[in-house]
């Protein structure tokens, strides 16, 4: 069996520092910023605040982990390669697969998000819907045929959009802002405060996505850290400011937490705000989605070459020297998931849990790979330590949704099993 950081060479090193840090801010950013503050405030009060400055605090420690490990270990099979090392081609395989299975469904999840954000202002038919979340996916695919390098910059000037956009936000709420609405505190008990932890997990996935990408990194043992510090310290000032504010303006409850960042932005910019908040919601969702559908042709790629995927899952691009094979499944997947979504044979609610439980299952892995391979680095070992005790303590609450990784993991020990007897 083959190393893959062996075999990666094919892809160019082409992300500078500002680049890799908006790929992971709009890797982690996502339409988690659109949704989870006026949810977790309506289940918590103003309570909720508290668990956002916990995640805020956590994140640091999972983001540190995963940068660490990308600067000693730079390759495109990013979390899988260091389970590999760890533990074994099988582990690391395994682990491989539990991250491309989520982005086939959580790519269209959020593109679907982004353009539900606009077919309220225009009144698209849900024909529409979907036919924009195809255009938004398919352009992505397309930038990344092109290679990172384009891929990259528009990434960093989109995330420069959102960051100004929601820092604007902010600002705006201020002069609406009253100490009134944090009473009662914590209206559901101190028990809602850690359901919504849990809750917010989800909007601080992403750090492993940009491993992925590690290889293209221009000086990884220098940028993969830097940048990962100065991403994570944005995303968590970024998100804690939001859902103060949304506590602070009481822009939620009644119907509009689901909304909440467009009626808090409404207060101070009426309707022109609803138009502010859905492009802020269009650039987030292309963000992340291109960070993401970046990182998994990359897998993919390293995958075949592990010779656990099909062998055209590794093809490159004869002139760009990026990995089509991989962009070309996906493009499959996504066509499949928006035509099930679009027949209404399953809901949004229901299929974002199947990406959730892979996502948390990938990051298991990669804690449990930190724990061994930066046992060396004082706080490497702590960050490691801290993510894995979080992370395997929040798994069981993700109910029926966390055997999906588990049935992956059977399919390709079956597979694994029939190929032996075979050979």
């Amino acid at each position: 069996m083959k190393n893959s950081t062996s075999h990666t060479s094919g892809l160019a090193k082409t992300l500078s520092l500002p680049q890799i840090v908006a790929l992971y801010i709009g890797a982690v950013i996502g339409s988690g910023v659109l949704l989870i503050p006026g949810m977790a405030a309506e289940m918590a009060g103003p309570a909720s605040v508290l668990a956002w400055l916990f995640m805020a605090i956590l994140v640091l420690p999972m983001a540190i982990t995963m940068g660490l490990l990308s600067a000693r270990h730079p390759s495109s099979g990013g979390v899988s390669t260091y389970v590999r090392m760890a533990f074994g081609d099988r582990y690391g395989n395994m682990v491989g697969w539990f991250f491309l299975l989520s982005v086939p469904i959580g790519a269209p999840i959020v593109a679907v998000t982004a353009s539900h954000y606009v077919a309220v202002l225009l009144q698209w038919s849900q024909l529409q819907v979907y036919l924009a979340a195809g255009l938004i996916l398919g352009s992505v695919v397309l930038m990344n045929v092109f290679g990172l390098k384009v891929a990259s910059r528009v990434q960093t000037v989109v995330v420069s959009l959102i960051v100004a956009i929601l820092v604007i936000a902010v600002l705006a709420a201020l002069p609406h802002a009253s100490a009134s609405h944090f009473t009662p505190f914590a209206p559901n008990g101190w028990l809602s405060v850690v359901q919504v932890a849990g809750l917010l997990f989800w909007c601080f996935i992403g750090w492993e996505a940009v491993t992925h990408l590690s290889e293209a990194f221009v000086d990884p043992e220098k940028n993969a850290v830097r940048g990962v510090l100065w991403s994570a310290c944005i995303v968590a000032l970024l998100y804690f400011a939001v859902a103060l504010m949304t506590v602070a303006t009481h822009s939620y409850g009644e119907g509009r937490s689901e909304a909440s960042l467009s009626v808090m932005v409404q207060l101070s910019f009426g309707p022109i705000g609803g138009w502010i908040v859905s492009v802020t919601a269009l650039f987030i969702c292309v963000a992340a989605a291109n960070a993401y559908i970046s990182a998994a042709s990359r897998i993919a790629y390293a995958l075949a070459q592990e010779g656990t995927a099909p062998r055209w899952f590794g093809r490159l691009h004869s002139k760009y020297g990026t990995p089509v094979g991989g962009l070309l499944f996906l493009s499959i997947c996504f066509f499949i998931v928006l035509f099930v979504l679009a027949m209404g044979w399953i809901d949004l609610a229901r299929l974002i849990q199947f990406p959730n439980a892979t996502f948390f299952a990938t990051y298991i892995g990669g804690c449990l790979a930190g724990v061994r391979l930066l046992k060396n680095s004082r706080y490497g070992r702590i960050a490691a330590w801290t993510s894995l005790i979080v992370t395997g303590g929040l798994y069981p609450f993700l109910g029926w949704s966390a055997l999906y990784p588990l049935v992956i993991a059977g399919v390709l020990l079956i597979w694994e099993n029939w190929q032996r007897k075979a050979s």
